[in-house]
């Protein structure tokens, strides 16, 4: 047997064998311009395997950062700490989380960031994409449903994945970035790691604790994955919970609709906005002092964006707002600064390519588990969605680069309930990305492994949001190891 046949298990057991070195903390990479960090974060780098079958071959970097725990007599350890994306960097990641955290939470743990494989400083990939965002992969039918362009495209960025990338890509995936994890704590110098994962990281944490589920210690996972879709079913909710969190802007629309015209009630908006993504599928509108035109998929992907955050839905509003202005031709000047504020591009990060994002969220989500390649399957099933679900207009249902993806190097990491009871999950009611039902598909998967902490609140992101029941459930477990009894579902929202 060669060493690419190597049994993962078997080979992760030979990885251990290979002597890592202590972490040498220094000076943490160059910022984007006008980007800010928190001064007291140190960086370092990690090698670890390309291919942990083969874990004496070709070796990466990882970037990884450290906030220390306050000087206390208290410190248990280190909480790993992952944004989520798929494929968000998180080197800074600590600097952004600890202000949010009571001083009980940081007096116990060393705040450890780290950009993922491929990600950021992170030995980044890049597939030469031709539009570098994120936002250009999602495959929103034509006007008429049609989904042959989506059917081209596809194709064309996993033909050009395979050529620029090469085969090397096919090892970026979340169960070798897991692997990862275990090889930033080892170079830590610590037993076990705590974990706290969002969004797309509630997936990286299962894994982690299903690789090694005595290395984990208190795991939090937010906004949360179910591991039985991944990943082409992950998308099958996505439609209703649109639904179910689009009218938390609608009514912030219908409040204002005295000087927004969009509508007095949430089905008035929501009808005016369908029309409008209807218009603009059809008639795109150019926006002046860019280079680009507003589509209708891109109304619907600012759309999508915007209600991650609930501070962000004031924003969105006046975003529909310029929308039909310019499809209008009746744009009035502050509704242009809107627009160009939604258009404006992040500036560049140095020595990380344009579409890194975009090549890596491929890579992941093609790259953990196969696809089907049925064209006609993909038609029928995004007609179905199109007519069931009109805000995301079929696009969840289909076809991705993911269906000319190469085979997969491995089968999905298989989780389940065995292990220590060591894990919160927090799912918001209305969350537009990972939906509520999702939450609860991983709750059944972990069983006794879990409790479940769910709010009656829109939005991504759950603490930190206004509840003092999820917030003190959350400390709570951080700080004592207590886990509720039961199911939580707090109500107690508050405006922040």
């Amino acid at each position: 047997m060669t060493s690419q046949d190597a049994p993962p298990v078997v080979a992760e057991a030979e990885a251990e064998a290979v002597a890592m070195p202590r972490i040498t903390w220094g000076a943490c990479p160059a910022l984007a311009q006008g980007a800010s960090r928190d001064p007291r974060l140190t960086c370092a780098t990690v090698k670890v395997p390309l291919d942990y079958r083969n874990p004496r071959g070709e070796q990466i970097e990882v970037a990884v950062s450290k906030l220390p725990a306050a000087k206390s007599r208290d410190r248990r350890g280190v909480l790993l700490l992952n944004p989520g994306g798929p494929a968000l960097a998180g080197l800074d990641t600590p600097g952004v989380v600890a202000p949010t955290l009571p001083s009980l939470v940081l007096a116990a743990y060393d705040l450890i960031g780290f950009d993922p494989r491929g990600v950021g400083h992170s030995t980044p990939q890049s597939c030469g994409l031709d539009d570098p965002s994120l936002a250009g992969l999602f495959p929103y039918p034509a006007a008429d449903g049609s989904i042959t362009a989506n059917v081209k495209q596809a194709r064309t960025a996993a033909e050009r994945c395979a050529t620029k990338a090469g085969k090397k890509l096919r090892y970026f995936t979340t169960a070798n970035t897991a692997r990862d994890m275990d090889r930033i704590r080892t170079a830590l110098g610590e037993e076990k790691i705590s974990y706290w994962g969002q969004s797309y990281g509630t997936y990286l944490g299962t894994v982690y604790s299903s690789l090694f589920p005595q290395r984990a210690d208190r795991v939090v996972l937010e906004g949360n994955v179910d591991p039985t879709k991944v990943w082409a079913g992950a998308k099958d909710n996505w439609g209703k919970a649109m639904s179910q969190r689009f009218p938390d802007a609608a009514k912030v629309a219908a409040a204002q609709h005295a000087t927004l015209g969009l509508g007095r009630t949430v089905d008035e908006v929501t009808r005016t906005y369908l029309a409008l993504a209807d218009r603009l599928d059809r008639t795109p509108a150019p926006v002046p002092g860019t280079a680009q035109a507003l589509t209708g998929a891109m109304l619907r992907t600012v759309t999508y964006s915007l209600l991650l955050h609930n501070e962000t839905l004031p924003v969105l509003v006046q975003f529909w707002k310029a929308a039909a202005g310019l499809a209008d031709g009746t744009l009035a000047e502050a509704d242009g600064q809107v627009l160009r504020q939604v258009f404006t591009a992040q500036p560049p990060t140095s020595g990380v390519p344009a579409d890194n994002q975009a090549t890596m969220f491929l890579a992941l989500t093609c790259g953990d588990a196969s696809w089907s390649s049925n064209v006609d399957e993909y038609a029928r099933r995004t007609a179905q969605d199109r007519a069931a679900w009109p805000l995301t207009a079929g696009m969840p249902a289909n076809i991705w680069a993911c269906a000319f993806w190469p085979k997969p190097v491995e089968e999905p990491v298989r989780v389940t309930g065995k292990g220590p009871r060591n894990t919160l999950i927090l799912q918001n009611r209305r969350d537009n990305a990972t939906p509520w039902e999702d939450g609860l598909g991983l709750h059944e998967v972990l069983g006794k492994r879990a409790a479940f902490v769910g709010a009656d609140h829109g939005g991504h992101y759950v603490y930190n949001q206004g509840s003092t029941c999820v917030d003190g459930a959350t400390v709570t477990f951080l700080t004592t190891g207590r886990l509720p009894d039961k199911k939580l579902y707090c109500t107690d929202i508050a405006p922040r």
